[in-house]
């Protein structure tokens, strides 16, 4: 992964960690593209900023919820596009199991900012 890559993914991880520990849908939403898909731990599609903030605005209200990114790849797919996977680890206090999920995200330059334009969660656990 380019440094500028690294900056950018890592820039988007960060503001995504911190809205993710206050649930702030608002701060969430605001990291995802106009015209973002969006499939999270349920079976819906959320489309747009719109659906990102119903998304976020639907999950139970965590005491503490935290969450770790490991095992972070990314490639510059083209000069506004990146591609992201990692493991995602949700700690969340105990109030239910633990979560680890793959995510990917296709990351593309709008408006002159880097925006997540499709978000992809998934089971850690083989499912073939």
């Amino acid at each position: 992964m380019s440094n500028e890559a690294d900056a950018i993914v890592f820039g988007i991880i960060a503001r995504w960690c911190a809205g993710f520990a206050t649930l702030d849908a608002t701060a969430l939403s605001s990291l995802y593209a106009r015209n973002a898909f969006f499939f999270g731990s349920n079976p819906k599609l959320y489309r747009g900023r719109d659906g990102v903030a119903d998304y976020f605005n639907g999950l139970p209200r965590w005491r503490k919820p935290g969450v770790v990114f490991s095992d972070v790849e990314a490639a510059q797919a083209g000069p506004d596009l990146i591609n992201m996977a990692a493991t995602i680890s949700f700690d969340l206090a105990g109030e239910r199991p633990d979560l680890v999920v793959k995510m990917s995200w296709v990351i593309v330059r709008e408006d002159g900012d880097w925006k997540i334009v499709n978000h992809h969660a998934s089971s850690q656990a083989p499912l073939i």
